[in-house]
């Protein structure tokens, strides 16, 4: 088992394929795993790189709320590419894993040569609906920690058939991971100046709007709805999801 061990922390992933590199992130409470159906389409030309945040799946879960954060995670994100040593990659991911993939173009620019934002949220320029948000993320926190495994029953598949190593790392990545402080990322949307596609399921309703604010605010930004998909869409037609990824990659010669 591939891992990486960043401050105390082994974090767990996966490498398949050769040439540029493309690093997915999965979802809050998923894992690596999602990304199955993508490995021979996305390895094919690329060195597709999978991860377990930390909290999630193989990776160590620690029990302290400061070992979880936005920048936490964009900082592992940049030390899994320097550790394969890669100085960029594309970068992308589904819900969480895409607003950590935004989050990590804010961060370290650089390092990035596309994005791929897949049923995700910008997060919240208005303070209220900000902590609307919270408010949900840690509710979310008390069911799984009340409730355990059986509080991630019929949620969206990622989630569903996910399985962690601790899932009490749940717990602390939905209270400082999930949670969203400042309107930073949304706010960096124009200053993004690499190939980007936003890519929703057409049953994903509550990130239509999302998807659409980010397509007006994103420059030279791609559009992409996948037919009968809903949040996890890369799961619920990977065939389509796939075809849109590499076309989008393609096109842009990534």
């Amino acid at each position: 088992m591939a891992v990486l061990n960043r401050g105390g922390v082994d974090l767990y992933y996966e490498v398949h394929g050769q040439g540029p590199a493309l690093l997915l992130t999965h979802g809050y409470s998923a894992t690596s795993q999602m990304w199955r159906s993508q490995i021979d389409a996305l390895s094919k030309h690329h060195t597709l790189i999978l991860w377990d945040m930390r909290g999630h799946g193989l990776s160590d879960s620690p029990r302290d709320d400061a070992a979880y954060s936005e920048s936490l995670t964009t900082g592992d994100m940049a030390a899994l590419l320097q550790h394969l040593n890669f100085e960029s990659a594309i970068i992308g991911g589904l819900s969480l894993g895409g607003y950590m993939s935004l989050a990590f173009y804010a961060d370290y620019p650089k390092m990035v040569d596309g994005l791929l934002i897949i049923d995700t949220g910008p997060g919240f320029k208005n303070d209220a609906a900000r902590e609307a948000w919270n408010r949900t993320a840690i509710a979310r926190a008390e069911a799984i920690d009340e409730g355990g495994a059986s509080a991630l029953e019929g949620r969206s598949a990622e989630q569903a058939s996910a399985e962690h190593r601790d899932i009490t790392g749940l717990v602390y990545a939905a209270r400082n991971m999930l949670t969203q402080y400042t309107p930073r990322v949304i706010q960096s949307l124009p200053a993004i100046d690499v190939p980007t596609v936003v890519l929703v399921g057409a049953d994903d309703e509550p990130f239509l709007a999302a998807t659409d604010y980010m397509a007006l605010k994103i420059p030279g930004v791609e559009k992409v709805i996948i037919a009968e998909a809903g949040h996890a869409s890369n799961i619920d037609q990977p065939l389509a999801f796939n075809e849109a990824i590499l076309g989008f990659l393609s096109r842009h010669h990534l």
